[in-house]
């Protein structure tokens, strides 16, 4: 679709000389000379009308320096050129219509300083007909009504005109001609015209055929009239020369489905010809079926800068405490594309993609009744009604056929399509469109949706935006050949987050083996990220040494989570953060807002490979059981063997994205099925969660797109550290051999710690939370340090720890001797 229309720019400003295309800042200037210009000439045309008599004489006898209007002779406010300009175009030319070529030139103008879109070459051919068309109409029917001007309300083109053609047709020839060119004019800019002009010329006729009805014969010789959807033809119009008089040529449908002419008994004037060519016209109509085209609808945008809804609060405590101004990204920093916009309908390439359908079918045998299509951003579907008797097998059959006969690639057959009763053939288009990540989020569909962690892919074949939860999935499996879309993907799903949600109420846990691909996400790490406290670790896992430790640590969190579940009551996160920012669970018990965690995995296969089984155990346990919890997992591969997804992984992974893959042994390890060896590439994809696979093209989200959108956030009141992830149970940094503490590994805040529980006597682990504002798990782990230091005592439930030291002389003896 681009390469034609950017065709269609070339030939139009190569025939004014040079191309206006190349240079944008040249485009700009000129394009906003143009737009000031066309200004000055409204203004200077508006002038003239009153001022045309008191110029006449100078703008006829123009003398040696009445140009420069030295004397101030001139009336018109734009000067001796506007008076010359204006006498031209409105007394010369066209009369009240030449208003339309500054106009115009307007158009063209804000076209090229890119704040309108339009096609120059369509405009200059409306305006010119219409400019032409009121120029001969005002000279004949307006100049009466105005009495002595100067000038001619239709310009001296529209009275030449007329004067010639009254002389040559007539008064009544002259109106004929306009009223035909009005008539062609407006069918041109829309179809509907034409409907119009037919109810008026017959509009009995014109209500049946708008309708389908057709006409048959009873046996009582009456005429009767039946709907066209009936299961015995297909809809067509009929011929007015075999339609002469429906009371004596007649379609009868017996019950074998085969149309038979015949003729009622008063067929007498009619003869064996034209029944020949009734019979040929409803053979006409068997061979070739009614062909629908329909391309979806654009989705409503968005209302406003950013997606997320502000809701109004109505608990107690606020989640987005102490980051209320967090401001959440806005659409700008997304690129908008031209094909943003409704589909491109080529209807050359649907009729001639729907001719040879029909030619391979009926070639094998298969009659169909009805073939539609709906063009989406880079596949038609064209969905047909076979005729009965006619086995689904069959035309499944046919599927390398047709794709030979259509000379594409990626042809897939969907027998049937559920819950239609029709058959779905999806063809790529031959000029994809580029799906947006802008035109995604930009949607009233993702702006009001209220899932808990929404992720929006891209665009289904009937151009509606394709989102999910990935809360309900919970889980989402990415695979797919090399540079066919994951990438991209997971950018998107990323992103789709990241507009949504608060730094309060999601976590990202990034897994990068690669170490490129996540790369670009480290700005927003204090912000979004959650790692294992270790002072050498990147909040981005690439050392693949390190994952078993990440997720065995959220392997633990987990455990924690669903203790603290049980110990408030409630059955899944959304039910305890409920009643934590409701004021119903105690602080001193340990409850604190939990926000949702999102494990995203780049190369599941190269894990494998370097780590092992080890690292699938883990993966298995929290696919498994985090749900309830809140932590959901995304994990992406480019080999699809069952060596890598094995069966543990696959029934734990319910939520399936497909792109393209080379073999169709990869397409059933990934959804069960084939179809994955068929898609056409670049985002082109499959969706799996449940029952049918779901065709989507992704989202498009560019690299510099991601980075606006990370230094946005990264410029955002939050966090100041990553989330901290508990210590595993395999890896303490404690050492208790002997009894004694390792001082290296003791938290920075042990001695402030340390302090304030000696100064209060109070050792409860949230008051070293609230008094030091950081997470749970570190104060937790900075009350174990303080154990097993002797400065508190041991856990005794929900009670406060009992203070081991009552002042601050016996803590300083004691700090003194773990600094030796």
């Amino acid at each position: 679709m681009a390469k034609k229309k950017t065709t269609r720019k070339q030939s139009f400003t190569e025939t004014l000389g040079f191309n206006i295309l190349q240079n944008d800042i040249f485009n700009f200037i000129f394009g906003l000379l143009l737009f000031i210009f066309s200004v000055w000439l409204v203004v200077a045309f508006v002038s003239y009308f009153s001022t045309a008599d008191l110029d006449q004489s100078l703008v006829k006898e123009m003398r040696a320096g009445d140009i420069a209007n030295v004397n101030r002779a001139f009336q018109n406010i734009c000067g001796p050129m506007g008076a010359l300009l204006s006498d031209f175009f409105v007394a010369q030319c066209f009369g009240f219509s030449a208003f339309l070529i500054p106009v115009f030139l307007c158009i063209v103008g804000l076209k090229m300083i890119k704040a309108y879109k339009a096609n120059l070459l369509k405009c200059f051919l409306c305006f010119s007909i219409v400019m032409l068309w009121f120029s001969i109409f005002f000279a004949k029917f307006i100049t009466p009504f105005l009495g002595d001007e100067v000038y001619n309300p239709g310009g001296g083109h529209g009275e030449y005109c007329c004067q010639v053609l009254e002389n040559v047709i007539g008064l009544p020839g002259l109106i004929a001609m306009l009223v035909v060119v009005a008539i062609l004019f407006l069918t041109y800019l829309s179809a509907e015209t034409i409907t119009v002009v037919r109810k008026i010329l017959n509009p009995v006729s014109m209500i049946t055929n708008r309708v389908g009805f057709y006409v048959t014969n009873n046996a009582d010789d009456k005429t009767t009239v039946l709907p066209a959807n009936d299961n015995k033809v297909a809809d067509v119009e009929p011929d007015p020369k075999t339609f002469e008089d429906p009371a004596t040529q007649t379609v009868e449908f017996p019950d074998n489905g085969t149309p038979v002419v015949s003729l009622s008994s008063t067929s007498e004037k009619t003869d064996e010809e034209d029944v020949e060519k009734l019979q040929q016209t409803v053979e006409a109509v068997k061979q070739n079926p009614d062909f629908v085209v329909t391309g979806g609808g654009k989705e409503d945008d968005a209302k406003g800068e950013t997606v997320a809804q502000e809701n109004p609060l109505d608990t107690p405590i606020n989640p987005k405490e102490p980051w209320v101004n967090y401001k959440y990204p806005t659409l700008s920093l997304l690129k908008k594309y031209d094909d943003d916009d409704e589909p491109y309908i080529d209807m050359k390439e649907q009729t001639a993609n729907k001719n040879r359908i029909v030619e391979v079918l009926n070639s094998f045998g298969v009659q169909i009744k009805t073939i539609s299509a709906t063009v989406g951003p880079t596949i038609t579907l064209y969905e047909i009604t076979p005729a009965e008797g006619v086995k689904i097998s069959r035309i499944r059959n046919l599927e390398d056929d047709i794709a030979l006969s259509l000379k594409a690639i990626g042809v897939r057959i969907i027998a049937p399509i559920p819950g239609k009763g029709t058959i779905g053939i999806e063809v790529p288009n031959a000029k994809a469109n580029i799906v947006s990540m802008e035109s995604i989020l930009n949607s009233e569909k993702f702006q009001k949706s209220t899932y808990e962690l929404p992720i929006a892919l891209g665009k289904t074949i009937t151009n509606e935006v394709f989102m999910v939860d990935l809360a309900k999935i919970p889980h989402l499996l990415v695979a797919g050949a090399t540079g066919q879309g994951k990438s991209v993907g997971l950018n998107a799903i990323i992103t789709s987050l990241l507009y949504k949600k608060h730094p309060n109420e999601l976590k990202l846990v990034l897994i990068d083996p690669k170490k490129v691909e996540f790369s670009i996400y480290a700005s927003i790490a204090n912000h979004f990220m959650a790692k294992v406290p270790d002072d050498d670790e990147e909040p981005i896992i690439t050392d693949v040494t390190k994952v078993v430790r990440t997720l065995n640590s959220l392997c633990k969190l987990m455990d924690t989570r669903y203790d603290m579940l049980k110990l408030a009551g409630a059955r899944n996160i959304k039910e305890y953060n409920k009643k934590f920012l409701s004021h119903r669970l105690r602080l001193t018990d340990g409850h604190e807002y939990m926000p949702y965690i999102v494990v995203v995995i780049d190369e599941f296969g190269d894990l494998i490979m370097q780590v092992g089984k080890e690292v699938e155990l883990p993966i298995a346990r929290i696919a498994q059981l985090a749900r309830a919890v809140g932590i959901h997992m995304v994990i992406a591969t480019q080999r699809p063997t069952t060596s890598i997804i094995t069966g543990n992984i696959k029934a734990n992974f319910p939520g399936r994205m497909a792109f393209k893959v080379s073999a169709m042994i990869d397409s059933r390890t990934i959804l069960d099925r084939p179809g994955a060896n068929q898609l056409i590439g670049r985002g082109d994809m499959l969706f799996l969660n449940g029952n049918e696979p779901v065709r989507v093209q992704c989202a498009f989200v560019d690299t510099p797109e991601v980075e606006r959108i990370n230094e946005y956030i990264a410029a955002q009141p939050g966090p100041i550290e990553p989330m901290e992830l508990p210590e595993p149970a395999t890896d303490d940094a404690v050492d208790v051999s002997g009894g004694g503490i390792d001082t290296r590994s003791l938290d920075p805040l042990f001695e402030e710690a340390a302090h304030a529980i000696v100064i209060t006597q109070q050792g409860s682990t949230s008051m070293i939370q609230r008094r030091f504002s950081i997470g749970y798990n570190r104060a937790g782990r900075l009350m174990d340090q303080l154990e097993k230091a002797g400065i508190v005592g041991a856990a005794q439930g929900s009670k406060p720890r009992e203070v081991m030291l009552q002042d601050e002389n016996s803590l300083e003896n004691l700090l003194m001797a773990l600094r030796k």
